[in-house]
């Protein structure tokens, strides 16, 4: 199965202002794109897993943890199955690309935070292949 990966990019500066990249993402199959703003650090969108879907996340603004779980059983996952992380900010420019078979949570950091996720199913195929799993499970959001 894939993995879930960090795609890093950069940020080139000079008097005209700044611009942030992340060449080596290549939008591969891409359907439909979305932004998800967080108002306050308390909330956390978890779990949410697609057996097929292929997803890939950005923030362009703020700061937000994101973390993904490999699903061992679709009906009724391990309670210790073991979730990892990556924190995303607009200054360190980069995506992180979760394949099909697993969940993912997120969680900003920083008020008002901006997330914008890429997909590779329509909004039907995705309604179709969505997974929602309790988002105490799997990673402790409070200690993050």
């Amino acid at each position: 199965m894939a993995q879930a990966a960090v795609i890093k990019g950069g940020i080139f500066s000079d008097e005209r202002g700044s611009l942030s990249f992340v060449n080596d993402f290549t939008f591969p199959g891409v359907k439909r794109f979305y932004q998800i703003v967080h108002p306050d650090t308390s909330i956390v969108r978890a779990w949410q897993g697609h057996k097929v879907e292929q997803k890939y996340f950005y923030v362009p603004k703020g700061k937000f943890v994101l973390a993904w779980v490999e699903i061992d059983d679709w009906n009724k996952p391990s309670a210790d199955l073991k979730a990892e992380y990556v924190i995303l900010k607009e200054d360190e420019p980069a995506v992180l690309s979760i394949p099909p078979g697993y969940a993912n949570g997120i969680k900003a950091l920083e008020p008002g935070s901006v997330l914008m996720v890429y997909s590779d199913l329509d909004l039907q195929q995705s309604g179709e292949d969505r997974w929602s799993f309790d988002a105490s499970l799997w990673l402790d959001w409070n200690k993050i």
